[in-house]
């Protein structure tokens, strides 16, 4: 099912670097965000730093490779800190895909500096700012799908009456599952509803921060 080419393995450790700084950047973002916010559990557990091995979950890395998304170790939060908890656990929620989409930038503006240097083509660094750029996009965007676990979810709930939000909340054990089976199935029929919802905002971010596909 799946057959791994070693040009597919040129690509991964290509765009290895890219996925490497958004799955833990999008981690340290939650944490930090839930800090100012008044909850201090990420930050007494070690979590937020930039040490990858900190926040990075084996599978959630391969899956990436393998079904086009992919998770680190869920930074935990507690909203009995914030002083309006929905709200917070909102805001926290945001900070994910908000630096996912700001590292897209830089990634862009750094492929934008390569080509006005001529460095495009001869360099290795110009491939990974290109792909940091999509996996970065790609990563924000999924996770504002408004699916339990995912960082939408939160943002759905925050609107939602509180006996409803916890009802839809309640469904995040069962969210990666659906996931991955709704994904899995678009490999088999040729129909990604995830890839149909995620990749034209992708491609038209990507527009706007003026990178070709």
């Amino acid at each position: 099912m799946f057959d791994i080419t070693a040009q597919d393995i040129q690509l991964y450790l290509i765009m290895a670097p890219g996925l490497l700084i958004a799955l833990v950047c999008h981690e340290v973002a939650h944490g930090f965000v839930a800090y100012l916010l008044g909850d201090p559990t990420a930050k007494s557990q070690g979590r937020l730093t930039l040490n990858p091995l900190k926040h990075l979950d084996p599978i959630g890395t391969l899956a990436f490779f393998f079904v086009q998304f992919g998770w680190a170790r869920p930074v935990p939060v507690n909203a009995g800190y914030f002083a309006k908890p929905r709200q917070g656990m909102m805001l926290t929620a945001m900070a994910g895909p908000g630096v996912n989409f700001l590292l897209a930038a830089l990634f862009a503006l750094a492929f934008h500096i390569m080509v006005a240097f001529n460095l495009d083509g001869r360099s290795a660094f110009y491939a990974v700012a290109y792909y940091g750029v999509f996996v970065n996009l790609i990563l924000g965007v999924f996770n504002l799908l408004p699916i339990p676990p995912l960082d939408g979810s939160n943002v759905v709930a925050y609107f939602l009456p509180p006996k409803a939000a916890y009802t839809f909340m309640s469904l995040s054990r069962y969210g990666f599952v659906i996931l991955i089976g709704i994904i899995l199935l678009g490999r088999f029929t040729g129909f990604s509803l995830v890839g149909e919802l995620i990749l034209p905002v992708v491609h038209f971010m990507a527009s706007l921060l003026g990178i070709p596909m």
